[in-house]
């Protein structure tokens, strides 16, 4: 019983992290990236659709993403999505290919990015802590029913704090990586 319920927890901790791992891929960091769209999403017949479903996407150089429909008649929808996603990016068109290129990031909105990492984090932190009592819950319930003894609850209650402990200190790595990404000029 303890076993399956710190290999749950460890499988729901890294599932968390990998959940922060691809929201930290979508913040801009004044660098193009294909993952700065992965969050937004083009009215495509009716149904909203990742970009990366619509397009082939490609970085031909550091400041440049573009954009190439498979369907060019959705470079209209595609283009307007883009503008109204919050990334503050400019695409344009000629007809075939969209090009959007990523200016340089100001100082004001390098430290707007990084609070947001830092909010990001916080709650990605505070996800990591509601699975540990989850799980705490789970041996109380253990201890209580009388199919484990108080020496083995101590134990498991040791090991999900020492799981929670490595999965908030990788957390506060990927933060501080990002958070130095973005404040580099």
């Amino acid at each position: 019983m303890i076993k399956e319920i710190l290999s749950e927890t460890k499988q729901r901790m890294q599932k968390t992290l990998e959940d922060l791992t691809r929201e930290l891929a979508g913040i801009r960091t004044g660098r193009a990236s294909v993952h700065l769209l992965d969050h937004v999403s083009v009215d495509y017949y009716g149904s909203r659709t990742p970009i990366n479903q619509l397009a082939t996407l490609h970085v031909p150089e550091p400041s440049l993403i573009t954009v190439q429909p498979w369907d060019t008649s959705q470079i209209h929808n595609i283009e307007k999505a883009i503008l109204v996603s919050d990334l503050g990016l400019n695409p344009s068109s000629d007809g075939r290919i969209i090009r959007i290129p990523i200016p340089a990031l100001t100082q004001e909105r390098r430290e707007s990015l990084a609070r947001q990492v830092g909010k990001v984090a916080e709650d990605h932190r505070t996800a990591i802590r509601n699975i540990r009592r989850d799980a705490n819950e789970k041996l109380k319930r253990l201890l209580r029913e009388k199919e484990i003894s108080e020496d083995m609850e101590y134990h498991a209650l040791g090991e999900v704090q020492k799981i929670t402990d490595e999965h908030i200190k990788e957390i506060d790595v990927l933060a501080d990586q990002k958070e130095k990404e973005i404040i580099e000029v």
